[in-house]
């Protein structure tokens, strides 16, 4: 790594979020592993976009597909010195292109975790 490019930031798992991660098929894992290095870096890849009910662009969603299957990971960048990452899940659904209720209040959940975990490291 050079000397004046940026250091990454740290990334934080939620919750199962890794171990979610690791049940991925190998290219999909590699392809949200590679987003996920971008936003550490500061940088939002092509297939990140924010997660709709959040509020902006502080939560934002992973999507790859891979194999006739879509992958998600929802990660936050609302922490200057961390990177949280709240949820990686296979999209189930082939109805409609909204994500389930039930996902979106684990993400909500998740992320009132991130911001307690945040809070006590900056305190």
């Amino acid at each position: 790594m050079k000397a004046d490019a940026p250091k990454p930031k740290p990334l934080h798992w939620i919750g199962s979020s890794r171990s979610d991660l690791r049940e991925l098929p190998k290219e999909a894992r590699r392809n949200i592993g590679l987003a996920l290095h971008q936003a550490a870096l500061g940088d939002k890849s092509l297939d990140a976009k924010p997660l709709k009910g959040f509020g902006g662009a502080g939560v934002l969603e992973i999507v790859e597909d891979y194999d006739g299957d879509t992958y998600r990971a929802v990660y936050t960048v609302k922490f200057a010195e961390r990177l949280y990452v709240l949820h990686v899940f296979q999209k189930k659904s082939k109805k409609g292109i909204s994500t389930p209720k039930a996902t979106i209040d684990l993400i909500r959940k998740r992320l009132k975790l991130a911001e307690e975990d945040f809070k006590g490291v900056t305190k």
